[in-house]
Order: structure tokens, then C-alpha cells, then sequence
């Protein structure tokens, strides 16, 4: 080997043993990054932890208070308070109610994004009955339910009958004021996903807003006209997301909305 082309190997090897330096100094770099934002990142659950049990408990205790105080005033001062007062009374008692219920979904909410998925084969036809079952078991005006296929998928059971009461129970809510009430459900198998829907004949809403739809406190319809805190939807698309899925809707004001959402399909041996 000559002179020259002994120079060139080395200076090469030199060359390939600084960049494999340079390397390995930048993947301990990152490493030593990802561990701190690990620390971080843990750190954070923890207070998250600790203000999920904050609301939990300080303020439930306060709202406890409220609709207790409201309660006992209607009832052993009943006689001395007019239509007025015991109107404000239920309002109260109606807001702290409210209150309630938007801390349960609040912290569901927060539970949402820590909980591990525990993935199985799911029966769907199944499951969507059991979750109809116990929609309309507090409902007094029942919908006509039309149900078409619905092909089996692989997800959380737990966390997809979820998704089924979530979307069931606005579609039969929203369509509660159509004297004709129609909810369909039906799905579709795709060649890596099941895609499913549920559709409604009922208020509806402008797909200008459709931005806020899946936001948490984002609501279209004033309360008065339909319950709710504006947290269920977004719920939802943590699930369906956690588990890789897509969700989105369609709809129409006065005309109904289509809520459609999809999941991986049932793995095959």
C-alpha cells in the first residue's frame, strides 16, 4: 500500500471515529434531555394528581354545603318564604347540581389521558346494546332505534362503551324535541379500521362552529334548550384518539347530525 493511500485510511478512520464521537456525545445530550422532561413530565402528573383530589374533595364539600343549607330552608321555612324565594332556592340547588356534575366530568376528563388501555376483541352489536339499554332506561320518550351492522373491532371495552353512551345519549337528547324521533346506528368495516355511526333527526347545528365541537366547555345549544357541560364530546375524542382512531361529524341546523367514529379492526390469528 502506498504512502498516500495509507493517508487517505487513516485520515478516513480519524474522520469516522470523531463523527461516531460526535455522535454518541449528542445521543447522551438527548438522553440526558428526555430524562429531564421525563422528570417533568412526572412531576406534572403529580400535580395533576394532587388538583384532581383537590377538586375532588374541597370542592365538593362546599357544594355538599350549599345544596344542603338550600334544602333545609325550603323545607322548615317553607311557610314563610313566598313563590319567589323557593324558585331562587331551586335554582340554587340547581346550579350547585350542575356544579357537581361538571367536576365529575372534569376530572373523567383528566383520568382520560393517564388511564392504560387494556385492548381486547369487542363484540360490538353487544355492546351497543347494553349501552342502549342504559340510555334509555332514564329516558320517558323513547326514539325509534334503527340498528344496522355493526362488525366487531379490537379496543378498551371500558373506555369504547364510553364512547357509545356519550354519542347514543346526544343523539336521543338532541332529538328529543321531534315528535318523529329517530336515532340509526350502523358501521362499516374498512380494510384496517371499523368506522361506525349514529345518526339523529334532530336539531342539528351550523358546521361553521364545528371548530368548537369536540372542545372542553364548548357547547352549541344554550342549556336551558339541552343539559350538559360541554365535556362529553371531548371525552370523546380522547378515547377514540387513544386508541388511534379518528372521529368527526356532519350535520345540518334542523336537520340532524351524524356523529362518526373509527377504531382498529378485530386482530385476525
Amino acid at each position: 500500500i502506498s504512502l498516500l493511500a495509507l493517508l487517505a485510511c487513516l485520515y478516513l478512520l480519524t474522520r469516522e471515529i470523531g463523527e461516531r464521537r460526535r455522535t454518541e456525545a449528542r445521543v447522551q445530550a438527548l438522553n440526558l434531555e428526555l430524562a429531564g422532561r421525563n422528570a417533568q413530565l412526572e412531576l406534572t402528573n403529580r400535580e395533576l394528581e394532587g388538583f384532581s383530589y383537590s377538586i375532588s374533595h374541597d370542592l365538593r364539600a362546599p357544594l355538599r354545603a350549599i345544596d344542603g343549607f338550600a334544602q333545609l330552608l325550603r323545607t322548615r321555612y317553607a311557610s314563610a318564604l313566598d313563590a319567589e324565594a323557593m324558585r331562587l332556592l331551586d335554582v340554587v340547588r340547581d346550579s350547585g347540581h350542575r356544579m357537581a356534575t361538571l367536576i365529575d366530568d372534569l376530572l373523567a376528563f383528566s383520568r382520560m389521558g393517564r388511564k392504560p388501555l387494556e385492548t381486547e376483541p369487542l363484540r360490538m352489536g353487544v355492546l351497543v346494546g347494553d349501552c342502549l339499554a342504559e340510555v334509555l332506561r332514564a329516558v320517558p320518550e323513547r326514539p325509534r332505534i334503527l340498528i344496522g351492522p355493526l362488525p366487531d373491532c379490537h379496543g378498551d371495552p371500558t373506555l369504547v362503551r364510553q364512547v357509545w353512551v356519550n354519542l347514543i345519549g346526544n343523539a336521543v337528547k338532541y332529538s328529543s324535541h321531534n315528535p318523529g324521533a329517530r336515532v340509526e346506528i350502523t358501521g362499516r368495516q374498512e380494510a384496517r379500521e371499523c368506522v361506525y355511526s349514529i345518526m339523529d333527526n334532530g336539531v342539528g347545528f351550523d358546521m361553521q362552529y364545528y371548530h368548537k365541537l369536540f372542545g372542553v366547555f364548548q357547547r352549541l345549544h344554550r342549556p336551558d334548550e339541552f343539559p350538559g357541560t360541554g365535556v362529553g364530546l371531548a371525552i370523546v375524542m380522547r378515547i377514540v384518539t387513544k386508541h388511534g382512531g379518528r372521529l368527526w361529524a356532519d350535520a345540518a341546523v334542523g336537520q340532524g347530525a351524524t356523529f362518526l367514529f373509527s377504531l382498529p379492526r378485530t386482530e385476525t390469528p
